[in-house]
């Protein structure tokens, strides 16, 4: 074999190997192997449950061994305790009154002042218990997986940045509403699922699906930031890409390195950017 046809584990860059998955053709070592009735495959294509199936075994495992997903968790406790805190504060049931509503909710006017930290607070904020479990179940369910998948971390940067980039969009669409709600962030976990699945298949071709039924329901229900939707989906699917370099790199196994982590931080500052040139514009 020359230098010419070397070829290294997709999971393991400085491994060398001359094996390959008789499904997708990505060299694999040996310890990344899986004995097929034909050929062999790689992690992906090894049998093993994908799609909703995963993402449905995963947060049980979780559940029931309580090893996965802390991040996960840590964040719906915080919108959960974030919500019981206002009304520990007096605010009513539907939660848009009070301080904590005041000086964290997504509004231009606040922007305008200088109060940058509502394009982030206003993500951890929602406008009555039915807005706020819905969006926990979903976070559950969608975060659990992803952050198995691509470690705390990443999982964390690809959030945040998600919630910046859903708030840029409710400034975009409509800016001189009040927005609050984690819908943002969470819709950037579909675009970061929907890239994982057309580079890789991680969720089994699922989640384009889950992404159109959502899009039919924020279209056809009054009252949805349908810029906040829009805009977290574009900034998780940016930064996918980013970190997997566009698709050169494996966004699951590969190293994010320097440039992976500069391409998510770049769609934060330019979500940042489209709201202050927005705020300038309406202000």
């Amino acid at each position: 074999m020359s230098a010419a046809d070397v070829s290294y584990c997709y999971r393991h860059p400085d491994r060398e190997t001359g094996l390959s998955c008789s499904e997708c053709e990505r060299p694999i070592c040996y310890e990344c192997m899986t004995p097929a009735a034909v050929g062999i495959r790689c992690p992906i294509h090894s049998g093993k449950p994908q799609g909703v199936q995963r993402v449905t075994q995963g947060v049980r495992r979780a559940s029931s061994e309580g090893t996965g997903a802390h991040l996960t968790k840590l964040l719906v406790g915080l919108n959960v305790g974030i919500f019981l805190l206002q009304l520990a504060l007096g605010a009513d049931l539907g939660t848009r009154s009070g301080r904590i509503y005041e000086e964290g909710a997504l509004r231009i006017d606040g922007l305008y002042f200088g109060e940058w930290w509502r394009l982030l607070t206003s993500a951890f904020l929602h406008s009555g218990p039915i807005h706020l479990a819905m969006n926990m179940l979903v976070l559950w369910i969608f975060g659990s997986a992803l952050e198995q998948m691509l470690g705390r971390a990443r999982f964390l940067l690809v959030y945040l940045v998600s919630g910046l980039a859903g708030s840029a969009g409710a400034i975009l669409f409509a800016p001189l509403g009040v927005t609050v709600g984690a819908s943002g962030a969470i819709w950037g976990l579909f675009g970061a699922a929907f890239v994982l699945d057309r580079q890789h298949n991680a969720f089994g071709g699922q989640a384009l699906g889950v992404i159109v039924l959502n899009l039919i329901f924020t279209f056809a229900i009054p009252g949805i930031s349908i810029g906040g939707h829009l805009g977290g989906l574009a900034g998780g699917a940016l930064s996918m890409l980013a970190l997997s370099r566009f698709g050169r790199r494996h966004a699951i196994y590969g190293r994010a390195g320097v440039v992976g982590i500069a391409g998510i931080l770049a769609v934060g500052a330019l979500s940042v950017a489209v709201a202050y040139l927005q705020v300038g514009r309406y202000t």
